[in-house]
């Protein structure tokens, strides 16, 4: 055996020795009587996995979204599990607002065990369509809504030297998907954010869980916003988010959300294609190039309208569209719209 081989295997016995180290200090959580807090709990995934929570015995739950009616029920469903409720209306994207809720309101709830970021918006549309200001605002209400309260949990987890910070991410942090640019652009951003966060946070005993979801039935397609053809932008993102095959309701994701929080879990990713789309284009990155240069050329062309005409937003496509494909989609997403919470009646 000579030197260099030597120092290989020395490296990665020290490598396993490391890990085994982080691995030992990510403890298991105990749920029942923990406090959390689930941004942008309103509706959809959110709102899944608060009630998930509750549950499952976490005993004191901070809810935040950007406006305060949609929490009412939500905080209503809580109270009605025996949970103690702190919810307020919150706009993620400003610092001063999330140390404000995290801090004096919420403060009654005692230290925050588990933190849950989950808002998000969702823009649709090809790149003739997108400005600067669309990737801006997609940077604040994905990227900074999810960094804010990350930076205001932080050092009381590292203080207490325990805590965990469930990320939810996206198959589009992964990989770029097309007529996703600014979201995709985002959610890289909050991809590496929570892998560098991990790495050194494991130390102090705080976790950081990687929630990486695929297609979702949560009816959050009613308010994605949609750029150039709009009828047809809409047709094929309603597709794949109503899709009963291919799709995960949003009830299902939170239990597999929250049983990740519970075992100390590192990353948690569900639906098929969350699993294999980045293995195939780690693997073959080429192959999986074009293939997605392929699937590029079935979505809508660029009509040529106006790149800083206002979005139109899904429900608002629903209503006015005459395309018996979106009347097809809005009849068989309308049911997860209805359950969680997308459509207020």
């Amino acid at each position: 055996m000579n030197k260099r081989t030597i120092g290989v295997a020395a490296l990665a016995i020290g490598m396993g020795r490391l890990a085994w180290e982080l691995t030992k200090r990510r403890r298991a959580v105990e749920l029942r009587g923990a406090t959390a807090v689930v941004c942008g709990a309103s509706r959809g995934l959110g709102r899944a996995i608060a009630l998930e929570l509750g549950r499952r015995g976490v005993g004191t739950i901070g809810i935040c979204a950007r406006h305060e009616h949609e929490l009412d029920k939500v905080a209503s469903e809580l109270r009605g599990m025996g949970v103690q409720v702190c919810a307020e209306a919150c706009d993620l994207s400003n610092a001063n607002e999330v140390e404000r809720f995290l801090g004096s309101t919420c403060a009654p709830l005692g230290p925050i065990d588990i933190l849950v970021t989950n808002a998000a918006t969702i823009a649709v549309g090809p790149v003739e369509s997108w400005t600067k200001d669309d990737f801006d605002r997609a940077l604040a209400s994905i990227f900074y809504t999810t960094l804010n309260p990350v930076l205001a949990v932080v050092p009381k987890m590292r203080q207490r030297k325990r805590g965990t910070i469930a990320v939810v991410t996206s198959i589009g942090a992964r990989v770029g998907v097309p007529h996703l640019a600014p979201y995709c652009a985002a959610k890289f951003g909050v991809m590496g954010l929570t892998e560098s966060l991990r790495a050194e946070l494991a130390a102090d005993g705080v976790n950081v869980v990687t929630v990486v979801p695929g297609l979702m039935r949560t009816g959050s397609h009613v308010h994605a916003e949609f750029k150039g053809n709009h009828d047809l932008e809409y047709a094929w993102f309603g597709t794949g988010a109503t899709a009963p095959i291919v799709s995960i309701d949003a009830d299902r994701a939170a239990r597999r959300i929250v049983s990740a929080i519970a075992r100390g879990e590192l990353e948690v990713a569900f639906t098929p294609e969350a699993r294999i789309a980045p293995v195939l284009r780690a693997v073959t990155p080429g192959l999986w190039a074009e293939t997605m240069a392929l699937a590029a050329r079935f979505l809508p062309r660029w009509p040529g309208f106006d790149a800083n005409a206002e979005p139109r937003e899904g429900a608002d496509i629903e209503r006015t569209s005459d395309s018996r494909l979106v009347r097809a989609i809005r009849e068989r997403g309308r049911k997860a719209a209805e359950r969680h919470a997308q459509i207020l009646h």
